[in-house]
């Protein structure tokens, strides 16, 4: 639907990445059927000449893709993929797998980003890509969260809305925590909750951190806590050791805010979160208005990978 900014990602990933793009057939294919699309998804992992995958955008179906993958494959050719918002789907199956994935970096939005890629992403996709070893999260003094005009040629050259920010809040923050990863975009979780799909045993978490973000579908804060009470509920929102939580996306094109319902918004939703934990995960070590998610910029969170959380330093590492 949207070239524009797809062919500015591809040109991103030859000339800044010096990387070679491989689309799949059912890249450009807006009918495509979930079981095209997950035979696209098991022949990425077989061909050995394809080094790594990254999802083009999101959606909201990629739960009906997820069934029809040759997990065998996969199993038996790991390799690093990168998505997030729907593509949670496959991250969270990965996981089940035993292949640790990336949160985070699609062709559209951050690749596809008008202007110059920012430099806080453009660095964390550069390290997950061709790094390994511990990578420390930095705080941006700025973030943006209104949308770009895809249609628009023109907005290839034009850097998005940007304002100052503040630094993260931290909450419990006197001790350290340590420990593999698990979340992702929280609407998607709690659509794998209703289908009973790639969540596991509540043991099976314990001593993790868990990672959430909203999408620009903007749940309410009263949404926000529900999602999280179900988590509670499930017997699993209490093992986490410790949770960040993405900046949350207070602007779209249906809910243009301004600054102050932008404030209030991120307000109601921290508070929302707070509470769910307060009730089921009191001790928990929390983090929020870290850049993981749907805002801008954004750093790249190892899916099953090992982060660490430092109250008493203010600092985040992950491990690439």
């Amino acid at each position: 639907m949207f070239p524009i900014p797809f062919d500015h990602g591809l040109s991103r990933l030859r000339d800044v990445f010096g990387l070679v793009p491989v689309e799949l057939p059912t890249t450009r294919r807006m009918d495509a059927t979930p079981q095209e699309r997950a035979a696209d998804i098991t022949a990425a992992f077989a061909d050995p000449s394809i080094k790594a995958v990254v999802a083009a955008i999101g959606g909201d179906d990629q739960i009906t893709v997820v069934p029809h993958l040759d997990d065998e494959v996969i199993r038996a050719n790991p390799k690093p993929f990168f998505g997030y918002s729907d593509n949670t789907n496959l991250l969270a199956h990965l996981w089940r797998l035993g292949v640790v994935s990336y949160h985070g970096g699609s062709v559209m939005v951050q690749f596809g980003r008008g202007g110059a890629m920012h430099p806080i992403t453009e660095a964390s996709l550069r390290a997950a890509f061709f790094t390994s070893g511990p990578y420390e999260l930095g705080e941006s003094p700025e973030y943006g969260d209104v949308e770009q005009d895809w249609e628009d040629p023109l907005f290839v050259n034009g850097e998005p809305e940007m304002r100052e920010c503040a630094g993260w809040i931290w909450h419990n923050a006197d001790r350290v925590v340590e420990g593999a990863t698990w979340g992702g975009n929280l609407e998607i979780l709690s659509w794998l909750l209703a289908a009973d799909r790639d969540i596991a045993a509540p043991e099976a978490y314990t001593g993790m951190i868990l990672f959430i973000e909203t999408s620009e579908e903007m749940p309410s804060a009263e949404e926000v806590f529900r999602m999280l009470r179900n988590l509670g509920e499930r017997g699993i929102l209490g093992r986490f050791a410790g949770v960040v939580c993405g900046r949350a996306k207070a602007w779209s094109f249906q809910h243009r805010n301004g600054p102050e319902e932008k404030a209030l918004y991120a307000r109601e939703q921290r508070e929302a979160i707070l509470r769910a934990l307060a009730a089921y995960a009191p001790e928990a070590l929390v983090v929020f208005d870290v850049d993981l998610g749907h805002t801008d910029p954004q750093v790249v969170i190892p899916y099953g990978g090992q982060m660490r959380i430092d109250g008493p330093a203010r600092r985040i590492t992950v491990v690439y």
